[in-house]
């Protein structure tokens, strides 16, 4: 199968350290340009990486005729945008989390999608790693008994006040950036959307961002709650929990690509731990699968996996935590 032609959207830190290396080395992706706002950062970008064609601006990328699907690791408020753009220059599109900020702003991209016949997907590359793959295998065949709760954290801390992702009018906040972790894998396990959400959320007194937020999702046939953080000490998890049996995530959403990763499965017959099962994971890039999972879905013209009307859904749910927090009840997506 011949790789796809790949451009990207701007020199973001999650492009040039994590996403644009792992797809350099998988099968089925070919990063063929990228772009910037600044040409000698975009030039920068390109010598740094080994990428052949830097642009100065997003147009011309969008332009270039060679180029089949953009990466889009933009700022939150210009995904939607800027993905519009490459939508309708005919290429496909693979965006960042969070899609957009709100559904109502995320379903125009379906509407796009329709129109233009391109395939576009929010990009939430833990569905892809086998830790993942193999948790929901279990819970599905079983092993678990009947799933009934699903738990995250997932924190770090970060006081700069010119990180974007402290800047509330451009979409930052820890929902938008890693809320959405655990909300997309209670939905992954669960196969199943909640039905009623309810929300806490503590904005930053000066910046005005979500800087802790919980959350409760009421599922048809259990619960999942998490918290999120942009001021805790560093950490992550997600426990699974089912009438039989227990499974831990140790490195959930920033699986390394550089060693191997585990999965805790307790039947909670001994305490201490004293039980426990460990299942090691080969060392597997969950960014490098998430290319080749859309590479392929481009060149087989089979569906994606998780089409655009999932990431709609997210994005639904989060707006219903946002408008539980302000309205101190239950919500409905």
């Amino acid at each position: 199968m011949r790789p796809v032609r790949w451009g990207v959207l701007s020199t973001a830190k999650i492009g040039t350290g994590k996403v644009i290396p792992a797809m350099q080395r998988a099968e089925l992706c070919d990063v063929a340009a990228i772009a910037s706002r600044d040409i000698e950062k975009a030039k920068a970008a390109a010598d740094a990486l080994g990428i052949p064609q830097a642009y100065g601006s997003y147009a011309e990328l969008l332009a270039d005729p060679q180029i089949e699907a953009v990466y889009n690791p933009l700022p939150n408020h210009l995904h939607v945008p800027l993905s519009l753009q490459a939508a309708e220059a005919g290429k496909h599109v693979l965006c960042e989390k969070p899609l957009a900020l709100t559904a109502a702003e995320a379903q125009t991209l379906v509407e796009a999608r329709d129109r233009t016949g391109v395939l576009i997907q929010e990009a939430f590359m833990v569905r892809y790693h086998p830790q993942w793959r193999r948790a929901r295998e279990l819970v599905r065949s079983g092993a678990v008994g009947e799933l009934r709760a699903v738990q995250g954290l997932f924190s770090y801390d970060n006081r700069d006040p010119g990180n974007i992702r402290n800047m509330a009018a451009i979409g930052g906040g820890g929902l938008y950036d890693i809320g959405c972790y655990p909300i997309v894998g209670a939905r992954f396990l669960f196969a199943a959307e909640p039905t009623r959400v309810v929300g806490l959320i503590d904005r930053d007194p000066e910046w005005k961002i979500d800087r802790l937020t919980t959350a409760i999702l009421d599922f048809p046939n259990g619960q999942a709650s998490f918290t999120c953080s942009t001021q805790l000490a560093p950490y992550q998890r997600m426990q699974i929990c089912g009438t039989k049996a227990r499974i831990e995530i140790e490195i959930p959403f920033n699986a390394p690509a550089d060693k191997p990763c585990r999965i805790f499965i307790d039947d909670g017959s001994r305490l201490g731990n004293a039980g426990i099962a460990v299942e090691e994971f080969p060392v597997s890039d969950q960014y490098a699968e998430q290319g080749n999972a859309f590479s392929r879905a481009i060149r087989s013209g089979e569906p994606l996996e998780f089409p655009l009307e999932d990431a709609v859904q997210g994005m639904r749910i989060i707006d219903a935590v946002f408008r539980s927090a302000e309205s101190g009840n239950w919500e409905r997506p």
